[in-house]
């Protein structure tokens, strides 16, 4: 049985009290802890995101994604994402 480790980052977020306690009785409705909880509702809400909404977003506030890269840098970043270039 092969184990895929996803690399992960951290961030300490402020939650409101009100909020806190909301969250921790769903959680435990839920059969989970708090943590996985709302790591479990922040990939849904990234799976079910648009694509083509933040396609727009970014064109309109990152113009400089609509650079064509040298080969070099499509190269590591293809790397970098672990995907091979065709």
């Amino acid at each position: 049985m092969e184990t895929t480790i996803k690399p992960t980052k951290r961030k300490v977020i402020d939650i409101p009290e009100d909020i806190f306690r909301y969250l921790s009785i769903k959680a435990a409705a839920s059969g989970t802890n708090l943590k996985n909880y709302i790591e479990n509702l922040l990939a849904k809400e990234v799976e079910e995101m648009d694509d083509s909404e933040t396609y727009a977003y970014l064109s309109k506030t990152r113009p400089e994604g609509h650079v064509m890269v040298s080969d070099e840098e499509k190269q590591k970043f293809e790397e970098w994402l672990g995907v091979k270039g065709k």
